[in-house]
């Protein structure tokens, strides 16, 4: 292509942008104007913008707003410029790729906007920031068609530091050309590079805000004040001690008068160990238990002799003046077991827990009721498990020797002497009226011994298990059947506590 066409395709593209090219030769004259003026300006803030943008222009042309998929996203660059204390001049560069709507479908195209904006502050200097902005701009598809926009929009700065922040900002671009109208969103950071002494006046009262209060003045940051309406020490975490003894008001019984640690901050003029908030006698010494005045005290407890119920032991005044040696708050003369301390009134102790100290309970490591002297209940199947032994428990005929069917009846008996330790086993031999009445007496006394023999031997100490033959002399069964006699014929085992 030679110069002349070359020429000719200038002046071919020169008249069919005239009318923008007035656009944006406005544009960068007014952008020249305001760079010099605010080159100038008394107010000198200036800053570095770097953001994302998210670009909408089908909503508001042929589609719907909220159609986020179909938004696309840029960066943009900008130089911050301040007029005035609420006023902000803003120069911002902005690339990325749109989508535009003909009549036919939908087309992506390079964007490239600069605009010269004016923010408004509604107030500055604080950790959040508002302000509304208004504009004009320039706008290149392709770098091929140009359009003027006018960005209406709000946004906000968030302070992470004394000069940075955090950007979020929201437009509604109003463009001379048709389908050209769009939502811009952006998200990004700024930084001030130079403060002037106008800046730091503006931000000095959120810079006070930002410094750690300290409301009553000692030195000590509310944050880690306990006391903050009040003036106080470090020592105390910012609470006072108003009479210097050491010990803080909050926990001084006597915050006005200096006083000993042990007597919670109370004086004890007289030295005998009552406070004198306390002390009756508080210019003389005497006794704890007689309210600080002196008084005979035998056994130098310092309980007087007169208040004393052992004044010739020494105790304590919780106790009256007696002994209580394990401590448990039953005195010695009181306790029935004064060495080992006890929750009961007898002052021994229950191991159990069952409201029997262990010298009354039969059962001290089994919980049981007083009605049963501590020890627990034999169930239902125990006691049935007892009845029904004096039917299995066989013999041979008119002897003394156990069948081998009765060792499983008499294992069970002793599976139940193993769990209840408490109780002692009674184990008695009787015989029907037939045959003489001597040998029905013996043969009772050694069938009940057999048992017995058979249990000692399986483990139960003697001292828990007695026998004896009574004969004939107690029937269960009318001794004139033979169904009678049978029944009578028998070894009753019984459970009991004694």
């Amino acid at each position: 292509m030679g110069i002349r066409d070359l020429l000719f395709n200038f002046e071919k593209l020169s008249n069919e942008h005239y009318h923008m090219q007035k656009v944006i030769s406005t544009i960068c004259v007014a952008v020249l104007i305001c760079s010099l003026a605010i080159g100038q300006a008394s107010f000198p803030e200036q800053g570095l913008s770097f953001k994302r943008t998210f670009i909408d222009y089908l909503s508001q042309n042929a589609g719907t707003f909220g159609d986020f998929k179909n938004y696309n996203s840029g960066f943009e660059i900008g130089y911050l410029r301040g007029f005035t204390e609420n006023i902000e001049g803003y120069i911002p560069l902005r690339l990325g790729v749109i989508k535009l709507t003909d009549e036919l479908n939908v087309n992506n195209a390079v964007l490239a906007e600069l605009d010269l904006q004016a923010r408004y502050w509604f107030y500055r200097g604080k950790k959040v920031n508002p302000y509304a902005l208004a504009g004009i701009g320039v706008v290149s598809e392709d770098l091929d068609n140009f359009n003027a926009q006018i960005p209406l929009g709000i946004g906000v700065d968030f302070r992470i530091a004394p000069s940075s922040f955090i950007n979020l900002q929201g437009e509604y671009r109003v463009s001379l050309a048709e389908q050209r109208n769009n939502i811009q969103f952006a998200f990004g950071f700024s930084h001030y590079l130079d403060k002037g002494d106008s800046y730091d006046d503006k931000i000095g009262e959120d810079t006070d805000e930002m410094k750690v209060k300290d409301s009553d003045g000692d030195g000590i940051t509310d944050d880690l004040d306990l006391c903050p309406q009040i003036a106080g020490l470090q020592a105390f975490a910012g609470c006072p001690d108003s009479d210097g003894d050491g010990i803080e008001d909050a926990r001084d019984q006597c915050p006005k008068l200096a006083g000993l640690r042990a007597l919670n901050g109370c004086p004890d003029s007289d030295g005998d160990g009552v406070s004198d908030n306390d002390d009756e006698c508080p210019n003389l010494a005497g006794l704890a238990g007689n309210n600080g005045c002196p008084g005979e005290d035998s056994d130098q407890d310092g309980i007087p002799d007169d208040k004393d119920e052992c004044p010739n032991l020494p105790g304590s005044i919780s106790t009256l003046g007696c002994p209580d040696s394990d401590g448990d708050g039953v005195i010695d003369k009181r306790d029935l077991c004064p060495n080992n301390p006890g929750p009961t009134p007898r002052g021994c102790p229950d191991s159990d827990g069952d409201g029997l100290d262990d010298g009354e309970d039969r059962c001290p490591n089994q919980v049981g009721s007083a009605e049963n002297k501590g020890c627990p209940e034999l169930n239902v199947q125990e006691k049935e498990l007892l009845r029904i032994a004096m039917r299995d428990v066989q013999f041979d005929h008119s002897k003394a020797t156990l069948k081998s069917e009765s060792f499983g009846i008499l294992n069970q008996i002793f599976d139940l002497m193993d769990k209840y330790p408490g109780y002692t086993l009674r184990v008695g031999g009787h015989t029907d009226n037939t045959g003489s009445m001597t040998i029905n007496q013996q043969l009772s006394q050694q069938r009940a011994k057999a048992c017995y023999d058979y249990l000692l031997n399986k483990g139960i100490p003697s001292s828990r298990i007695s026998y004896k033959g009574y004969g004939p002399d107690r029937p269960i069964a009318d001794n004139n059947t033979q169904q009678g006699r049978a029944l009578n014929r028998r070894v009753e085992f019984e459970l009991i506590i004694e």
